[in-house]
């Protein structure tokens, strides 16, 4: 006969994520209440119920976890934007905004990228590189626009989405949107982020004249710049 999954009182199923897992999950959502300041061995022990001897033992010291976290965050985002990108032309996106299950993984970034360190800097790049990689993949999928400089459009397209971040109070302030809300997806007030962005990521700034006058432009002064 095969096993049967053991049921809680609460009707729940049981939490099977390893040890290691709930510590950096619980961690993840602390660094996202509380702050990096604010958030001690013993917070995050207590919020994934183990001892703080056991957040150590897993991760070696505060800033070992501080790691695991930004390396999970990241491949969270990178996996959710590929799937978005293998989509095609055909992806339901306000469908995908509600699917998404960021959970306290924004509020997470809104308050570690403020910290000047090594350690956010290696996360930003990391994001960068990732941000890079998808949207080539949307190029060949036909959702984003061929560039002559992917580098440089991945890296802004990173910082202003995480600046954003940053300073998500000021947003829930102007436009009544939270991007830290674990539930932002759901909320039908994401269409007043979500509607400017796509018009200015599909449609662009500037008319096309006065775009190829700025492209020519640069394009001269850069060829100006360079040595001969």
């Amino acid at each position: 006969m095969g096993s049967r999954l053991s049921v809680s009182e609460d009707g729940l199923l049981p939490d099977d994520r390893t040890t290691r897992a709930r510590i950096r999950d619980a961690a993840i959502g602390c660094f996202a209440k509380y702050g990096v300041a604010g958030t001690t061995a013993r917070k995050v022990a207590d919020s994934a119920g183990v001892s703080p001897g056991s957040v150590i033992h897993h991760f070696g010291s505060m800033e070992g976890l501080r790691a695991a976290c930004d390396e999970h965050v990241a491949a969270v985002i990178r996996q959710q934007k590929q799937e978005a990108m293998s989509s095609g032309t055909g992806i339901d996106v306000l469908a995908a905004l509600r699917e998404s299950n960021f959970g306290s993984l924004a509020g997470y970034l809104a308050e570690v990228l403020v910290e000047d360190s090594p350690a956010v800097a290696k996360l930003v790049d990391d994001l960068v590189a990732d941000a890079e990689i998808y949207m080539e993949q949307g190029v060949e999928e036909g959702l984003v626009r061929a560039t002559p400089n992917p580098r440089g459009r991945a890296v802004v397209v990173a910082i202003w989405s995480l600046g954003a971040l940053v300073l998500h109070r000021h947003l829930e302030r102007i436009l009544g949107v939270d991007l830290t809300d674990p539930d932002v997806g759901a909320n039908p007030a994401i269409a007043a982020y979500v509607g400017p962005a796509y018009e200015i990521f599909g449609d662009g700034i500037f008319t096309e004249e006065y775009a190829a006058h700025l492209q020519a432009a640069f394009a001269a002064h850069v060829g100006a710049e360079e040595p001969t």
